[in-house]
C-alpha cells in the first residue's frame, strides 16, 4: 500500500511539472548611464643645454633661442636648465547614456594642470580644459559637438615621442570648439567635415585687438574637409582647411575707421600609419598659411594703406616621420621631424607689422629640425621613458615678408628627458 501511495504521488508530480511552464532566465538589466574615470600621474625630469622658445618653465619646449651676446661677448642662450614638473598629469570622465533620436551617445570631459596661460605664473599648475565634447554615433554617420582636437590633429596617426610636446611644431596640436560630421561611405573609407573657431591656441593678435579676436570678428568658421583609409594595419588620410580670420573691426588709429580686412588662407596635409604586432611606422606632411593656432610656425603679415592694414599669411612646410616597437614591455622608438618657413606673397609696411610664431626683433626662425630616440619601458600601467632629444634651429635677418635674409646662425638644444606615468 505504501509503494501504491509513493508510485501515485511520483505521478502526480511529474505531471505539474510537465504543465508548468519553465521560468525564463532573466536577462541583465541594460545600465542606462555608464560613467568611468580615465587619466594618468606624471612626473617629468629634463635637462636643456641652452634656452629655448618654450612655455610652463620649459616643460613644452619650441625651438632653441637665437645667438645673443652680452657685453663681453658671452652668448646669454648659451646656458644650460633642468626642471622637474608634473603639471601635464590628466583627468577625464566618460559618460554613455540612453539613445537620442536613434543615436548612441557618448561623452568626454577632459583636463590636466598645465594652467591656462604663460603671461600669468600663478595659472601654471591649475586645472585647465583639455575636452569637452558629445558624440552622436549612428550606424555610418557620427556627429561631434564641442571642443576637442584640431581636425588636423589625427589622433591615430602622431608622434609617440616621450617629451610632452608631442612632435609640437611639426604636427598640428591643439583644441577647438567645433561640430564634425563623419560619414563612413564604406567598411574603410570615411569622410569627415568640420567647421571650427580658435579658442585653446590663439592667431597672433593684432593691436588693438585681444586674444581669439580675429576668429570671434569673422563672420565664417573654419572649414577643414578630410578623408580616410583604415583597415588593420594600415590608416592613411589626405585634408584640406579654408580660414578666413579677420584680426580687427577698426584700425585703433586717428581718426578712428571701420575695417572688415581678412587674413586668408589655407593648407593641405597627408597622412599614414602602418602598424602590426611587432612595429608601427607614421608620418605626417602638412604645408599652408597662418598655422600659428596649431603652435606651428607662421602668422601673417600686414600692409598698412589709407590707414587700412590688409593681410597676408606667411607660409609654412612641416613633416616628420616615427618609428617604434609594439613591445609589451620594452619599446624603442624614433622620431625625425622638419618645419621650414617660406614667407608672405606680400610685404609688412613695418617689422611691427609681422604677426608671426618664430619672429624675435629683426630676427626669425628659417627652418627648425628635431631628432629623438626613446625607450618605453613597461609593466602593467606604469611606464618609465628615457629620451634624448635634439632641436636645431636656424636664424637669420628678418625681411618684410618674414623670411630669413642674411646672417644665418644656426643654434642647438640637448634635451635629456625621464618621464614616469603611472595610468588608470
Amino acid at each position: 500500500m505504501k509503494k501504491i501511495i509513493l508510485l501515485s504521488f511520483v505521478a502526480f508530480s511529474a505531471i505539474g511539472n510537465a504543465q508548468t511552464p519553465a521560468t525564463a532566465a532573466t536577462a541583465p538589466a541594460t545600465k542606462e548611464w555608464d560613467v568611468s574615470m580615465y587619466g594618468f600621474v606624471r612626473t617629468d625630469y629634463f635637462f636643456d643645454s641652452r634656452k629655448s622658445a618654450a612655455v610652463r618653465e620649459d616643460e613644452l619646449n619650441l625651438y632653441p633661442l637665437d645667438v645673443v651676446k652680452d657685453a663681453n661677448g658671452s652668448d646669454i642662450n648659451a646656458v644650460n636648465q633642468s626642471n622637474f614638473l608634473s603639471v601635464v598629469s590628466r583627468l577625464g570622465v566618460k559618460v554613455k547614456g540612453p539613445d537620442v533620436w536613434g543615436a548612441k551617445m557618448n561623452g568626454n570631459l577632459e583636463g590636466d594642470f598645465f594652467g591656462n596661460t604663460e603671461s600669468s605664473p600663478s595659472s601654471i599648475g591649475m586645472f585647465r580644459l583639455r575636452q569637452a565634447f558629445v558624440t552622436m554615433d549612428w550606424a555610418k554617420t557620427q556627429l561631434t559637438m564641442g571642443q576637442t582636437w584640431y581636425p588636423t590633429f589625427i589622433p591615430e596617426v602622431f608622434p609617440g615621442v616621450a617629451n610632452f610636446n608631442t612632435g609640437i611644431m611639426f604636427n598640428p596640436f591643439g583644441w577647438a570648439t567645433q561640430v564634425r560630421l563623419k560619414h563612413n561611405l564604406s567598411n574603410s573609407l570615411s569622410f569627415t567635415l568640420s567647421a571650427y573657431k580658435e579658442r585653446e591656441f590663439a592667431n597672433a593678435i593684432v593691436a588693438p585687438g585681444s586674444q581669439n579676436a580675429a576668429s570671434i570678428n569673422s563672420s565664417i568658421p573654419s572649414f577643414n574637409g578630410h578623408l580616410q583609409y583604415k583597415n588593420k594595419n594600415w590608416i592613411a588620410g589626405l585634408g584640406f582647411e579654408y580660414k578666413s580670420l579677420q584680426p580687427l573691426t577698426d584700425n585703433g588709429g586717428t581718426p578712428k575707421l571701420v575695417t572688415t580686412e581678412k587674413v586668408i588662407s589655407s593648407s593641405v596635409f597627408g597622412y599614414a600609419k602602418y602598424s602590426n604586432d611587432k612595429f608601427s611606422i607614421k608620418a605626417y606632411g602638412i604645408s599652408g598659411g597662418n598655422l600659428n593656432s596649431l603652435v606651428m610656425l607662421g602668422g601673417f603679415t600686414g600692409t598698412v594703406n589709407n590707414g587700412i592694414q590688409s593681410f597676408d599669411p606667411t607660409k609654412t612646410t612641416s613633416y616628420w616621420i616615427d618609428i617604434a616597437s609594439n613591445g609589451k614591455k620594452v619599446a624603442p622608438g624614433f622620431f625625425f621631424g622638419t618645419t621650414k618657413n617660406n614667407g608672405a606673397g606680400t610685404a609688412a609696411t613695418t617689422m611691427g607689422n609681422i604677426y608671426m610664431r618664430g619672429l624675435s626683433g629683426t630676427r626669425v626662425v628659417d627652418n627648425v629640425w628635431r631628432a629623438s630616440g626613446r625607450i618605453d619601458f613597461k609593466q602593467n600601467k606604469f611606464r618609465v621613458s628615457p629620451e634624448l632629444e635634439y632641436t636645431a634651429a636656424t636664424w637669420g635677418d628678418a625681411d618684410l615678408y618674414g623670411k630669413a635674409g642674411d646672417n644665418k646662425t644656426t643654434v642647438g638644444n640637448m634635451k635629456v628627458l625621464v618621464s614616469c606615468v603611472y595610468s588608470f
